[in-house]
């Protein structure tokens, strides 16, 4: 779910008809694997605790968050093995629901939900890069927007330059949770956890469960990627399923066994305390270089997402630039440097103005998560209708994997969606707030906007 939403991943293209699917379970399962295990896990966990009356509805949460992603990446991957093609969601919701659906979702991801993305994940590197080097009092910000802008300029330059960049970066974040759950299973605190103060929202169970949940399920975005894994997974209508359960159950596996760590380590008011998690792990269990080294390490996972995230993203502002003729603008593409410079430069924009509303706020991450969150999980519940819809509408279509226990599925995924808006409408304070605005300002674009052609 860019993730991040969710994490980035290269957009998929249609597989010609003389290539064969080549990828087996246990691969697919890797590449689910890795694309969803990512930078979330070293700066949601404190957020959750702040959602969290007690230590076992802590780790519910993290239970409950491998349950939504399981039966989310069941929706997603019908959708994918009957639909490969690259648009995503925004051709699942044109398909099912009409083409003026799909350019809000469009917008909606051009001016919310990806830029929000690249800027949540910027002050996540921001915390930990002004460790390394303080800025001072608005240091974090600094450093969120000099990697915005230092990322975007990489990438007008050219895509090579970018790719290389992420190859790089790709098994750190591996690594460094590795290094973090070690450290934190073999750290002994020189003091008792401190009691758990009550949270902000105590009068409020439903709306404090439901944030919670809203940063639980960002750690776990990228579960959405599933969906392009059918079309090369050997045998999907097998396999999908084997897939699935593998990698939710590895993932989840791997999340409740580092917070019940973290739990340990800090107790649950420590563990809210705790804005760089990785580096007062290591601070803790190996001393000040060995923090500072996972703190480095930390920084270049983040520039690796911020980096994937800003190629993705760009290139759904030059899909969108292609398919609405008063938006052509958006599709301009540069020979020399194989990429869309002008989605870059507006993308990279937008970003920074996001980056500005963090600097302002009293917690920058917590109020970027609410700007994009009603608007992310509104479109997730349509994208979970349109399994129905789009077995309605399209019966004849051949779907390679199929959601077992239909409809079942779906049918959880938009219940959890639909409370995930309202608890991030109501609960989560004024950035949500801007987030629906520009929503709602994308509207009168549907009067005179007319898409040329259905996307691929």
């Amino acid at each position: 779910m860019t993730s991040i939403p969710p994490r980035a991943a290269a957009l998929p293209t249609r597989m010609r008809q003389d290539e064969k699917p080549g990828l087996s379970v246990m691969d697919a399962t890797v590449v689910l694997v890795g694309v969803v295990i990512g930078i979330g896990i070293f700066g949601f966990p404190p957020l959750v605790a702040q959602h969290a009356a007690s230590d076992a509805i802590y780790i519910a949460l993290w239970c409950a968050g491998g349950l939504v992603m399981l039966v989310g990446a069941l929706c997603y991957a019908e959708l994918g093995s009957a639909y490969p093609g690259a648009g995503g969601e925004y051709l699942y919701l044109t398909r099912a629901w009409g083409p003026r659906v799909g350019l809000m979702f469009a917008w909606a991801r051009c001016t919310v939900i990806q830029t929000g993305a690249i800027a949540v994940v910027a002050y996540i590197y921001g915390d930990y890069a002004q460790r390394l080097m303080p800025l001072g009092a608005y240091g974090t910000a600094a450093h969120a927007a000099i990697s915005v802008v230092a990322l975007t300029a990489l990438n007008m330059v050219g895509t090579r330059y970018s790719k290389r960049l992420q190859w790089a970066f790709t098994l750190l974040t591996l690594v460094a949770l590795g290094a973090v759950l070690v450290a934190s299973l073999t750290a002994t605190g020189d003091t008792a956890a401190p009691p758990a103060a009550p949270s902000p929202l105590a009068g409020n169970p439903a709306g404090l469960m439901g944030m919670g949940m809203v940063f639980v399920l960002l750690t776990y975005g990228g579960w959405n990627e599933a969906a392009y894994l059918s079309g090369e997974l050997r045998d999907p209508g097998r396999n999908m399923s084997r897939v699935l359960l593998i990698g939710t159950a590895i993932v989840t596996g791997a999340y409740v066994l580092t917070n019940l760590a973290l739990l340990e380590l800090f107790g649950l008011q420590g563990l809210r305390d705790t804005p760089a998690l990785g580096a007062d792990v290591m601070q803790t269990a190996a001393g000040p270089y060995a923090a500072a080294l996972l703190s480095l390490t930390i920084c270049a996972t983040a520039l690796s997402t911020i980096n994937g995230t800003i190629i993705t993203g760009a290139r759904v502002y030059y899909a969108l630039g292609r398919d609405v003729p008063r938006l052509h603008a958006l599709a301009g593409w540069s020979a020399r440097s194989e990429t869309p410079v002008a989605a870059l430069l507006v993308q990279g924009v937008i970003t920074l103005l996001l980056v500005g509303l963090g600097a302002v706020s009293q917690n920058s991450v917590q109020t970027l998560v609410a700007y994009t969150a009603p608007v992310f999980w509104l479109f997730m519940l349509l994208v979970a209708a349109s399994v129905w819809r789009l077995r309605q509408r399209d019966p004849d279509r051949p779907r390679p994997f199929r959601v077992p226990l239909y409809p079942l599925p779906p049918l959880l995924l938009g219940l959890t969606c639909a409370g995930l808006v309202y608890s991030s409408a109501v609960y989560a304070g004024a950035g949500a707030l801007i987030g629906l605005a520009v929503l709602a300002a994308g509207i009168p674009m549907l009067r005179w906007v007319k898409p040329a052609r259905m996307p691929d």
